[in-house]
């Protein structure tokens, strides 16, 4: 399988996974986007040498993943390219900040150290809760939620057409590969040459199909907004969720639970 249909494959899936049922994926949209925004906004605001703190957080997306029945290891085989990128984003730091911190025997750890590992699990963790969300909840059920949140119209529109139809772009890609490929036998990829006219003709096709896309959305009566999946009414479970989420996250920054539960263990 190429590339390009592997990635068409990934997409098909995803859409699976949020389709299926488990408690999680029957919690309300609206509680777990509100509870993945709390989660980020929590993570990212850990000081940069709490990491005994911030590695208490794992428990939240390790625990719903595990209830919604999702293997921790597929969402980090999802998310396989971006996580270097997020991971790279501290390695300055040891560098850049050598003031000791820790002294482990005869080794002495820097706040640069420190710091760039706690840069990555803010990383890591973002990424882990965000799949979370996407995995378990459908595209037309996020845009109805974002809509709750007063989100402009434009912009859900605007996500949604994007999320639907990125799959259909992967197949005109894979279509126009398999006619270069078919012209140039024996050659492994696009010759660079040939990227100019390539990029035009994805564009070319990819306006035509466009245009026919909103002929056929007008024809059924659109007039600049969708009407997203209905949306049940929040369950006391949901809110109950929210809550019970929001506490946590504020214990876990304001409360130091690793010194806590050291004390206990000691004891």
């Amino acid at each position: 399988m190429d590339k390009l249909s592997q990635a068409q494959s990934e997409l098909r899936e995803m859409d699976a996974l949020a389709a299926e049922d488990s408690p999680v994926h029957r919690l309300h949209p609206l509680c777990k986007l509100l509870v993945t925004i709390f989660y980020i906004a929590t993570v990212v605001s850990f000081p940069k040498y709490d990491l005994t703190g911030l590695v208490v957080m794992v428990l939240y997306p390790v625990l719903l993943f595990q209830a919604a029945g999702i293997s921790v290891g597929l969402c980090f085989y999802r998310l396989r390219v971006v996580l270097p990128l997020v991971c790279a984003v501290g390695l300055a730091n040891p560098f850049l900040d050598r003031t000791a911190l820790l002294q482990l025997g005869n080794i002495t750890v820097s706040g640069g150290v420190v710091s760039m590992v706690t840069l990555m699990l803010k990383g890591v963790f973002s990424l882990m809760a965000s799949f979370l969300l996407i995995a378990t909840t459908p595209i037309d059920s996020l845009c109805a939620a974002l809509r709750k949140l007063h989100i402009p119209s434009i912009l859900t529109t605007l996500l949604l057409l994007t999320y639907r139809y990125i799959g259909l772009m992967l197949k005109e890609v894979s279509v126009m590969s398999q006619a270069y490929a078919l012209r140039a036998p024996g050659q492994k990829g696009i010759h660079i040459s040939a990227w100019g006219s390539f990029l035009g003709q994805l564009l070319l096709r990819s306006m035509d199909r466009a245009q026919e896309l909103y002929g056929s959305m007008r024809l059924r009566g659109f007039n600049g907004a969708f009407e997203y999946a209905r949306v049940p009414r929040c369950r006391l479970s949901g809110v109950l969720f929210t809550i019970g989420c929001g506490a946590a996250f504020f214990c876990a920054r304001y409360v130091n639970i690793a010194g806590l539960l050291g004390s206990l263990i000691v004891r």
